[in-house]
């Protein structure tokens, strides 16, 4: 990763992978609430300590702000955390069967909840140490 003079950002290679932190592929239910649309039930799929990419019957509108509940496997604690909808995704696959699909969005946590980000942090540290 190098740094570009104009405004610090990092620049990354093309084709590279941009992802910042280490990501983890778990898959865990969790609630998604939403003010203007309700609460939904979804399936976090891939997370890092800054966001999670979630399954969802009904993607939300790019920019929508949520409030995540979830509790990591082989953890007591729930976490919640606010996050905004940053990326929206359908993935086609087929089956035997036939064509499915899978829909979901990828979120940025903007905060945690209470103690959730402590008790978030201190899980990701034990599964980096696990892998």
């Amino acid at each position: 990763m190098q740094q570009t003079p104009s405004n610090n950002r990092p620049r990354f290679p093309s084709g590279g992978d941009k992802r910042l932190e280490m990501r983890f592929d778990k898959a865990f239910p969790v609630i998604v609430g939403s003010e203007i649309f309700g609460d939904a039930p979804a399936v976090a799929r891939n997370i890092s300590l800054s966001g999670m990419m979630i399954e969802m019957a009904d993607p939300l509108p790019l920019g929508s702000f949520v409030t995540v509940h979830f509790r990591m496997p082989d953890s007591g604690h729930d976490i919640v955390a606010r996050a905004e909808v940053k990326h929206q995704y359908c993935f086609n696959f087929s089956r035997e069967g036939g064509p499915l699909r899978a829909r979901g969005v990828g979120l940025r946590f903007v905060e945690f909840i209470s103690e959730s980000g402590e008790l978030w942090q201190e899980t990701l540290s034990r599964y980096r140490v696990l892998h």
